[in-house]
């Protein structure tokens, strides 16, 4: 179809892509009946009922696979019968749900609010939009603690909300990030090591940590590279990630969180947990837009990769299919 219209095959994929980001800048919440069709909002909910049913991790299986052919399926179909209707049609119904699929400035926005009240000195407000971020109490730490786990969290959203599911785009279009989201939303629905949890969620969980295994390493080398752009402490966040990657339970999350520590020279700390970096400086509210400023580059680089993927895939398409 792309090239009735005198398309290249990389010209669709990358308008989808650009208008998804634009919508993600200009419509990062979402409320009411947008928020109630929410892929993620439907997935999550779903899955919190579903595993009521039974805890084995036979079902647990079965219902990962549900939740996500149920999602799937019908977009799937109407993307393609959009595909053959109407191009304008097919990029607006793609880049919504590739928009869906990643978040970039509500992640953001959420860790600057944090900073914008520490600065201030208002902790009970810091706290709050702290805790949108991450699944400890952020009520019951200390201070330092709660920026810790502010960058953390940015470090670990940066693999499972942003690089990952665009890492997907090129080999399998809007449906490969979609896929991942719904992956990482049952993970975070009920990939518990709860009683209630943990033969249920095992499936899910585990899907979560393949779907993300290549992103998270990919991101970590992403933030090295962002800390020599920035003049950060690059050779300091190889060493750390080299020495600390594997110092968190889960096998992906040390990757990237490692890397920023080093990064930003400090030490990052879940307490009766892990302790990632060396503290050459002490921990301050300001490391979170440090750590921001690392997250944009990376997201620059990764979209220029994807972009470029995207191109050589319709060079190698148009070399095997010479097309008219």
């Amino acid at each position: 179809m792309y090239n009735i219209l005198g398309l290249g095959h990389a010209v669709i994929p990358c308008v989808v892509l650009f208008l998804a980001l634009f919508l993600d800048f200009i419509y990062p919440y979402h409320r009411g009946i947008m928020y109630l069709i929410h892929p993620v909002h439907t997935c999550y909910a779903m899955a919190i009922k579903l595993a009521k049913i039974h805890r084995s991790k036979f079902f647990g299986a079965l219902l990962c696979v549900f939740c996500i052919l149920i999602h799937v399926i019908p977009v799937w179909l109407v993307l393609l019968w959009m595909h053959y209707i109407s191009v304008i049609l097919y990029v607006i119904l793609a880049s919504w749900i590739l928009k869906c699929s990643f978040s970039i400035r509500l992640l953001l926005d959420i860790a600057l609010n944090s900073h914008k009240y520490m600065i201030q000195g208002d902790w009970v407000s810091a706290r709050y939009w702290a805790q949108q971020l991450v699944r400890r109490n952020v009520f019951a730490l200390e201070d330092k603690y709660v920026i810790s786990a502010v960058v953390e969290s940015l470090a670990e959203s940066l693999v499972d909300g942003i690089v990952s599911p665009l890492m997907y785009y090129p080999f399998l279009g809007v449906l490969g990030p979609y896929i991942q989201r719904l992956i990482n939303t049952l993970d975070s629905a009920i990939g518990y090591k709860t009683p209630e949890y943990r033969e249920v969620g095992w499936f899910s969980a585990k899907a979560d940590t393949i779907i993300n295994y290549i992103p998270a390493r990919l991101t970590a080398l992403y933030i090295i590279i962002a800390s020599l752009v920035l003049r950060y402490d690059w050779k300091n966040s190889l060493k750390i990630y080299i020495r600390d990657r594997r110092r968190t339970e889960s096998v992906n999350a040390g990757h990237p969180m490692s890397a920023i520590a080093g990064a930003l020279r400090v030490k990052l700390v879940k307490p009766n947990h892990y302790e990632l970096g060396d503290e050459i400086k002490n921990l301050e509210p300001d490391d979170i837009l440090r750590a921001i400023r690392i997250i944009k580059v990376v997201i620059l680089l990764h979209i220029v990769l994807v972009v470029t993927l995207l191109i050589l895939s319709d060079a190698l398409i148009m070399r095997v299919l010479p097309l008219p």
